[in-house]
């Protein structure tokens, strides 16, 4: 994929690994449009990268609507999806609710396909385009306290496996980065960026993946790569 004058659209665009690809993305000529529910934060990035923002909720089925509208009238359509936005729950099994499952799975799930089929009626007519879901390595194993997050990311992984059998025959390459660690605002109550530290990524890291996922020629597809940080037992 050429990514000079490509059109990409990154939800959870404000913060973490979607800032940082915003910021990628953008410096090699791409036309980025970022989703996020921090109107202040979501400006203020796009202020920083020249990215359109979408005020847009990506667990809300009308914002997602709206969301495509405005990107059909300001980018005159779309190239790629970056499904990025995610939220975390971690209570113990003997807590679990249906509320909580909801909650994480409207958007790591439920939002994550909207957003996918809207993205593939737009990809499909024009016999081309590229989803990117970020999903994590609680998608590859388990974890103590993980019941919600972990299921929630083995559902984003196992879409993506439908996806890449669906759409591959219309010339559409979906693919899944799962990242270890990384200090973002993540699971942070309140929603502030963790401080970087050696042991651990940073969203740069994931950005440069996604762009060298995308950066292959549009004739070959990498399905799914994880990124591990080198040594997270570092002493700090």
């Amino acid at each position: 994929m050429k990514l000079k004058e490509s059109r990409i659209l990154i939800t959870g665009g404000s913060s973490g690994i979607g800032k940082a690809a915003a910021v990628l993305l953008s410096q090699s000529g791409a036309k980025i449009a970022i989703t996020g529910r921090d109107k202040e934060k979501l400006n203020k990035v796009a202020g920083e990268t020249g990215a359109l923002a979408i005020h847009a909720d990506a667990s809300d089925e009308k914002d997602i609507v709206k969301t495509f509208e405005i990107i059909k009238k300001e980018l005159g359509g779309l190239d790629c999806l970056i499904n990025n936005a995610g939220i975390g729950e971690f209570p113990e099994v003997e807590n679990l609710t249906a509320e909580a499952f909801l909650k994480v799975y409207s958007v790591n799930v439920f939002g994550a396909a909207l957003m996918a089929k809207h993205a593939a009626e737009i990809f499909k007519k024009q016999n081309y385009g590229n989803i990117i879901n970020i999903a994590s390595t609680a998608a590859l194993k388990g974890f103590a306290r993980g019941t919600i997050y972990s299921s929630s990311k083995f559902a984003l992984r196992g879409m993506t496996e439908c996806w890449q059998a669906e759409l591959r025959p219309f010339n559409i390459r979906v693919m899944l980065v799962n990242p270890s660690e990384v200090t973002t605002a993540f699971a942070n109550t309140e929603r502030k960026e963790r401080q970087d530290v050696p042991n651990k990524l940073t969203g740069v890291e994931i950005a440069h993946t996604i762009k060298s996922i995308l950066e292959m020629d549009d004739r070959g597809m990498i399905p799914e790569v994880t990124v591990w940080a080198t040594n997270p037992f570092e002493k700090k």
